[in-house]
Parts: C-alpha cells; structure tokens; sequence
C-alpha cells in the first residue's frame, strides 16, 4: 500500500512546494505536481500518470478536495476511476474525506457539490463584473487576434485561404469565416 500525493496549482505563477510539502509530511511516498487549470481534467497529464500509476490497495491523498477537481462530474469520474481500481481516496484539509468510509463517501459528495457550486458562484461574478465594465466603456474585450485589412488585401491579391492561413500562422476557418463577413457588409 502505497500513498500517492497530488500537488496542483492552477497557474504558472503559484508554487506547489506547501503542497508537496504537505503530502510529504502525511506519509506520500510518490508525488505528481503540475502547474494547469482544474476546470477540466482532459489536459492534466501528471493527474492521469497518478491515476495509470496507483495500483490495488494505493491512496491518492491531496491537500485540497478543489485541486483534484473543481466540478462535481469530474471528482466523480476520478473516484469512480479509483473505486474500481480498489484505490482509496484522501484530502487532508477537508479530514472527514476517506473513501474507504462510508461517512467520507458522504462527506465527499457533499463537498464536491459545495465546490462546484463556488465555481459556479465566480463565474457569475465574472459575469457581473464585465457586463458593469462594458455599461461604463470601460471593458473593450480582447483586442482581434487577427488582421481582417491584412487577410482581404491578401485575398484581393489573388491569394486563397490556405496560402492566407499558412502565412498568417491561423486556422483556415479563419479566413473563411472573416472574408464571409467581409462580404456580406
């Protein structure tokens, strides 16, 4: 049996050491640290070689229950992913979360929904906060990625969408789609 900690920060500014340093202190033989969004688990690589990694009778243990994921669906899939790897589950803030319990196995479900729910929570004020920003003129949006003057001139030149894409280092549907508003203007 071996305990495996999970250490996750979601930018490239934040540091994983308190975590690490953490699950080193509560017994974790093995660690996989990353530096990504938990929003989605799709492009976490060091949390699928933790989850390839763990075998029969292993504990995942992270300091947090947000950073192994923020939504309800994914701590799910991660458990059950676990559960039938007879691989237990731990969080050490949160202690009542031990999936080797039926009371953590409450508590977990409990908290994953308190967890999207403040995810959700954010996204609102997100929301809020540009819409108030847009009202006073003050929020723009992102400034355009691409060249529209650049592309029709290349167009104009004879150019198709491909030689386009390629030069400007941007998708096809791109061009397609800005030389269709061009038009229809």
């Amino acid at each position: 049996m071996t305990m495996v900690g999970y250490a996750r920060v979601s930018s490239s500014s934040q540091c994983l050491e308190l975590q690490e340093q953490q699950l080193a202190e509560n017994g974790c033989e093995k660690l996989f640290s990353e530096k990504a969004s938990g929003t989605s688990t799709g492009s976490r690589d060091a949390l699928q070689d933790a989850l390839e990694w763990l075998r029969e009778g292993d504990t995942l243990v992270v300091t947090r229950l947000d950073r192994l994921a923020r939504s309800g669906k994914d701590l799910h899939a991660i458990i059950d992913q676990l559960q039938a790897k007879q691989v237990g589950f731990r969080c050490l803030q949160q202690g009542a979360v031990d999936t080797t319990t039926s009371m953590g196995k409450l508590v977990l479900g409990i908290l994953g929904a308190v967890a999207e729910f403040e995810t959700d929570i954010r996204k609102e004020r997100q929301r809020e906060g540009i819409e108030k920003a847009k009202k006073r003129g003050v929020y723009k949006g992102r400034p355009a990625s691409i060249d529209a003057g650049k592309i029709r001139s290349m167009n104009a030149a004879g150019l198709g969408a491909s030689a386009i894409a390629k030069e400007m280092g941007i998708g096809r549907a791109s061009v397609y789609r800005l030389l269709a508003v061009s038009e229809s203007k």
